[in-house]
């Protein structure tokens, strides 16, 4: 494939970690973000000291706050945007694309209110002759861990195999390895809600529980996910794979996950207020756990990891009663497809 004109769209953690893999790869990068001083910093310092302090990025990648200009004559454009903006910026890009473009999004998350995933946005607000079918990028992925090139492995899903090949092609090289899918309700699904299974085990920890219950909710939470993802038209196999638990385990045990380390300081004690605060970051995970509650509610779907997740966020339901609640619940067979 010839190098690629790109655009990101979000300078966030996992926008310029995925930037930095595009520029390894030969394709000319162009971050989007409506922050001046970051944008400024990218390009003058090639720094971005909010996520990284000590990264240095290549000088060849470029940033804007400029839409039209970030996207001008680009070959595909890539949304890292936070879920509740992912609406707001696909109208945005509407109004000012002009040519027809590879769309892909790589963030995370059920839009609060519609449930809407992604990919779905993207299609209401992006005119389709602009556009082929959306590409979802996800899977177990750290990006402090992406950010130095460490070994990671993720999938590429959309409807049209064609779609998901280009975005296998652009991001492939020796340290990051994609896998097609068209299985896009189970990756995106597995992606959203497996931020609330990793609050979940990190609120575990935080109340100082072991290895045992970690195993436990990582095991019990994937039901969870794919019992609800199978009910909006997802395949069960998908959950097995890379985006399904591959992402679980790699987001529900790790201190690099922001939804994690939510979950252990709301399991210290910690007010929900002040850990979104001194995290400085979205944490995608508390406000997916509301729109998969109320996904479950209209579809009757039972999850009740995530309705207790959801009534300590929500509703100030001590985490340790809630443990207990599940605990108490009457017992069944583990093969059945129910908690």
């Amino acid at each position: 494939m010839k190098p690629q004109k790109i655009a990101v769209l979000g300078p966030g953690s996992w926008g310029t970690a995925l930037s930095q893999v595009l520029n390894d790869n030969g394709h000319e990068v162009r971050i989007w973000g409506n922050n001046p001083e970051q944008i400024t910093e990218i390009n003058e310092q090639h720094t971005n000291q909010r996520y990284f302090k000590e990264v240095i990025l290549d000088k060849k990648i470029k940033a804007f706050t400029n839409l039209s200009e970030a996207i001008d004559g680009v070959d595909a454009i890539l949304f890292v945007v936070p879920t509740k903006v992912t609406r707001l910026v696909a109208k945005q890009l509407a109004e000012v694309l002009k040519h027809k473009v590879h769309i892909l999004h790589a963030s995370k998350g059920l839009e609060q209110g519609t449930h809407a995933r992604i990919s779905s946005i993207l299609e209401e607000e992006i005119p389709a002759e602009y556009r082929g079918e959306i590409v979802v990028v996800s899977g177990p992925s750290h990006a402090e861990e992406t950010i130095v090139r460490d070994i990671t492995l993720i999938s590429a899903a959309s409807k049209n195999h064609d779609e998901a090949k280009y975005a296998q092609n652009i991001f492939s090289n020796d340290y990051f390895r994609l896998y097609t899918n068209t299985d896009v309700v189970g990756v995106e699904t597995a992606g959203a809600l497996k931020n609330i299974i990793a609050v979940g085990a990190g609120a575990l920890h935080g109340l100082g529980f072991g290895d045992n219950a970690k195993a436990a909710i990582i095991t019990r939470g994937l039901t969870e996910i794919t019992r609800l993802g199978v009910a909006m038209g997802a395949e069960p196999l998908t959950y097995s794979g890379l985006s399904g638990v591959g992402d679980l385990i790699v987001t529900g045990t790790s201190v690099h996950s922001r939804n994690w380390r939510a979950g252990d300081a709301l399991g210290r004690g910690e007010k929900l207020e002040d850990v979104e605060r001194n995290m400085g970051m979205i944490i995608e995970g508390v406000s997916t756990t509301k729109a998969a509650y109320e996904l479950a509610q209209q579809l009757n779907i039972d999850m009740p990891i995530t309705e207790t997740i959801y009534k300590v966020l929500y509703e100030g339901l001590d985490a340790k009663v809630g443990i207990l609640d599940i605990m108490r619940r009457e017992t069944r067979a583990e093969n059945e497809f129910t908690n």
